[in-house]
């Protein structure tokens, strides 16, 4: 019986075989701790017809663990150097397939429609690179992919900012972005002793169940959330001035604060106290002098 791969013996083994070293630009930190993965796992809520994408295998621990659940694991490796290793560790689940992409730049859509049969449940489950988080979650979720949820693991912090509701200091931009396209929570926290190398913060599990239409009716998706960016561009300032400085080729600033007063938004708040909806009114009926 093949131990495995998330043991602290058997991941020093498998790369002290291959002699790999640890590359800090690609944010690579490998989860020694088989309970948490498959706790990963059980997050998703699989079955055994069930379709995985992975972003960064690393040497296979956590694609290890879903390829036990689900039928089939489409996993993306930047590292070239990692695929000899995955070949090696994968090699008892013929239902893996691992692709050296760039996740970033791969058509995703595409290679999932090779890999997965058309309407099979598909999630994301993968150990996110710190350094690269919010680009990968946020291509997932506005390519819009044919997916029922998203489980990874990150940087505590991201995960909180991600699942902040209004009113809170982590609620930002960043946290209506993700709540547009999908449900959003903190699932656990994962402590940075179980990773080597060490990462310097602790990581969180975060679940993202994708909704069928988003929250709130918006005339202009890429106007609403420029909007939204504007609006926590300096957080220590009013909606009003944070606006009328985005609005100022096209509305004078009294023009902004009567708009708001006009939707009952008071110009003296700040971006963090409005409500997904609150934008999207600013954004329906902002846009209508331009």
């Amino acid at each position: 019986m093949v131990k495995d791969i998330a043991t602290p013996a058997r991941t020093q083994e498998i790369l002290k075989k291959h002699g790999f070293s640890f590359k800090k630009s690609l944010g690579q930190n490998f989860l020694i701790d088989t309970n948490i993965l498959r706790n990963i796992v059980e997050a998703a809520s699989l079955s055994d017809s069930s379709g995985v994408i992975e972003i960064g295998p690393g040497i296979g621990a956590l694609t290890e663990q879903s390829a036990k659940v689900a039928e089939r694991v489409l996993a993306f490796e930047i590292d070239q150097r990692l695929m000899p290793i995955l070949k090696e560790t994968l090699a008892p689940f013929p239902h893996v397939n691992v692709i050296h992409k760039d996740v970033l730049k791969a058509n995703v859509r595409e290679e999932m429609a090779k890999f997965f049969y058309e309407g099979q449940d598909v999630a994301v489950v993968a150990n996110l690179p710190y350094y690269i988080t919010t680009p990968i979650l946020m291509k997932l979720l506005e390519d819009k992919l044919p997916v029922r949820v998203i489980v990874v693991m990150l940087q505590k912090e991201v995960a909180e900012r991600i699942a902040a509701a209004p009113g809170s200091k982590d609620y930002g931009s960043l946290s209506i972005a993700a709540q547009y396209y999908a449900e959003a929570e903190t699932v656990f926290t994962v402590p940075k002793t179980v990773f080597i190398p060490q990462p310097n913060v602790d990581s969180a599990i975060l679940r993202l169940t994708i909704r069928d239409k988003p929250p709130v009716r918006v005339n202009n998706e890429e106007r609403f959330f420029q909007i939204v960016q504007a609006s926590f561009a300096q957080r220590r300032k009013t909606l009003l001035n944070n606006l009328s400085a985005y609005f100022k080729d096209t509305l004078s600033k009294q023009i902004v604060a009567e708009k708001l007063q006009g939707l009952n938004i008071d110009p003296k708040r700040r971006g963090e106290s409005l409500s997904m909806e609150e934008f999207a009114r600013i954004e329906n009926n902002m846009s209508e002098d331009e």
